[in-house]
C-alpha cells in the first residue's frame, strides 16, 4: 500500500483552491445519497405493513360476532294431527311466515398453528423487503463511488494541465525573444500559442465535465454542491480474501429460503382440524320449541370441530413445490457466489497490474522530464524548433496523465473490490 501514498497526498492537496471552500468526503456523500434513496421509504412501509397484518392475525383469536336476521315464507309446515284428546293440550300448526334474528359468537380455540405460521411469514416478508432496500443501497454505493472518483480524476487532470500551461508559457517566452532577435520564425510562436489555446479548451472541457458530475452527485445527495467544492481523496480500504463475501444479496437469498421452508411447514398445519366454541342468542317465530307458534327468545352454545379433508389432495404437490422453490433459490445463490468470486479475482488481477504500472509510470515521467528540460535548453539555443519542444512537452504531459489515471484507477479498483465483497 506504500505505492498509494504519493498520489493520495496529491489528491488531498489542491493548491488552486482556497482552504475556505466546502470540502466533501466519500463516506459523507455516500451517507447523504443513502438518506435520499426513494426506496428507503420501503423499510418504514414494510414495518407498518407487518404491524398491520400481525394485528389482523391477532384478531383471529378474538370473538367473532355477527348479527343475522331472516324472514321467510314456506308453502307447507309440519303439523301434528292429534285431534281433541282429553287432557292433551291443543297444538296449533306453525305459521308459514317465519322470522328469526340472532347474534352469533364464534371463538377460535385451535387452528392447527396456521395463525402462528402466518405471523412468522409476515415477519419474514418484512425482512425481505428491508433486505431488498439494502441491495439497492449497495448498488447506489457503487454508483456514488464511480461519480466521486471521476471528479477526483478530473481534478488531477486539471493539476497536470496547470503544469502543461507553465511549460507552454515558458516556451512562448523563449520563442518570443527569438522572434524579436530574428533567430526564429513567427510561425513557431503561432504554433506555441495554438497549443496554448488547445490546452485552454481542455481546461474548459474538464471544468464542464466536473460540474456535470457534481450536479449528478447533488441529485443523489439532495444537497447543493458548489462548482468549486473540494472532494477529498478517500481512504483506501484493506483488501480481504476473495472468499470473505458479506453482500446483502446473500442475506436476501437466506430469507427467501427461510420463507419457502416455512411454506412447507404450513402445508402440514393446513391438515390439522380447527376447534372453536360458538354461541348464539336470538328472537323469532318459532323459537327452539317447534310446537309453539309464537315469538320467543332462544340461545344455544357448544363446541365445533371442522376438518377440511380436501387439503390432503394437494399435500404432496405443495411440499414438492416448496422444495423446488428452495432448490431454485440455492441455485441462484450459488450462481451469485460464483460470479462474485470471479469478479473479485479479476479485480485482484487489475489491482496488481495497476500497482506495477504506477511503478513504471514514475520512471517514465522522470525520463520524459529530463528529455523536456534538454529540449527547453535546445529551444533556447535555437537547436530545435517549437514543434520539437512541444512534442517533448506533450510527451511528459501524457506520461503524467497516465500516472494520474492509473493512480485513480487503483483507488477505484480497491474501492470496487471492497464494495464487491460487501465491506
Amino acid at each position: 500500500m506504500k505505492t498509494l501514498l504519493p498520489y493520495l497526498v496529491i489528491l488531498c492537496c489542491w493548491p488552486w483552491w482556497s482552504h475556505a471552500q466546502h470540502r466533501l468526503t466519500l463516506p459523507q456523500v455516500q451517507q447523504q445519497a443513502a438518506a435520499q434513496l426513494p426506496l428507503l421509504k420501503r423499510k418504514a412501509l414494510a414495518a407498518e405493513t407487518a404491524k398491520t397484518q400481525t394485528a389482523n392475525l391477532n384478531n383471529n383469536f378474538l370473538p367473532q360476532l355477527s348479527v343475522n336476521a331472516q324472514a321467510s315464507w314456506q308453502s307447507d309446515v309440519t303439523a301434528l294431527q292429534v285431534g281433541n284428546i282429553p287432557g292433551f293440550p291443543k297444538i296449533d300448526p306453525l305459521s308459514k311466515d317465519q322470522y328469526r334474528a340472532t347474534l352469533d359468537v364464534n371463538q377460535l380455540i385451535y387452528d392447527g398453528g396456521i395463525n402462528r405460521r402466518q405471523k412468522e411469514m409476515t415477519h419474514l416478508q418484512q425482512l425481505l423487503r428491508e433486505e431488498e432496500v439494502n441491495v439497492a443501497l449497495q448498488q447506489l454505493k457503487e454508483r456514488i463511488n464511480n461519480l466521486y472518483l471521476n471528479v477526483l480524476l478530473i481534478d488531477e487532470q486539471q493539476q497536470q494541465l496547470n503544469i502543461l500551461f507553465k511549460d507552454i508559457a515558458a516556451g512562448i517566452a523563449k520563442v518570443k525573444a527569438q522572434v524579436e532577435y530574428g533567430t526564429a520564425f513567427r510561425s513557431n510562436l503561432a504554433l506555441m500559442e495554438a497549443e496554448q489555446l488547445k490546452a485552454q479548451q481542455r481546461r474548459i472541457e474538464l471544468q464542464n465535465d466536473r460540474e456535470g458530475l457534481l450536479s449528478v452527485l447533488a441529485l443523489y445527495t439532495g444537497q447543493t454542491i458548489a462548482a468549486d467544492a473540494v472532494l477529498e481523496a478517500p481512504e483506501v480500504p484493506a483488501m480481504v480474501s476473495a472468499n470473505d463475501i458479506s453482500r446483502p444479496e446473500l442475506q436476501l437469498y437466506q430469507l427467501q429460503d427461510s420463507l419457502y421452508q416455512l411454506q412447507a411447514t404450513t402445508v402440514t398445519n393446513k391438515l390439522q382440524p380447527r376447534i372453536s366454541a360458538f354461541a348464539n342468542a336470538g328472537y323469532g317465530r318459532p323459537g327452539l320449541n317447534m310446537l309453539k307458534n309464537e315469538f320467543a327468545p332462544f340461545a344455544t352454545t357448544g363446541i365445533r370441530l371442522s376438518w377440511n379433508l380436501s387439503n390432503f389432495y394437494n399435500k404432496n404437490n405443495d411440499k414438492i413445490q416448496a422444495a423446488i422453490n428452495r432448490k431454485d433459490i440455492q441455485a441462484q445463490q450459488e450462481n451469485f457466489m460464483q460470479q462474485t468470486t470471479a469478479q473479485l479475482r479479476q479485480q485482484q488481477s487489475a489491482i496488481s497490474k495497476l500497482q506495477a504500472l504506477i511503478g513504471t509510470d514514475n520512471q517514465i515521467i522522470a525520463l520524459k522530464k529530463q528529455v523536456k528540460e534538454a529540449a527547453k535548453a535546445q529551444l533556447e539555443n535555437g537547436v530545435i524548433t517549437a514543434s520539437d519542444y512541444l512534442r517533448e512537452v506533450n510527451a511528459e504531459d501524457q506520461a503524467r496523465q497516465a500516472l494520474a489515471l492509473h493512480q485513480l484507477q487503483l483507488v477505484q479498483a480497491l474501492l470496487n473490490y471492497s464494495t464487491t465483497a460487501g465491506k
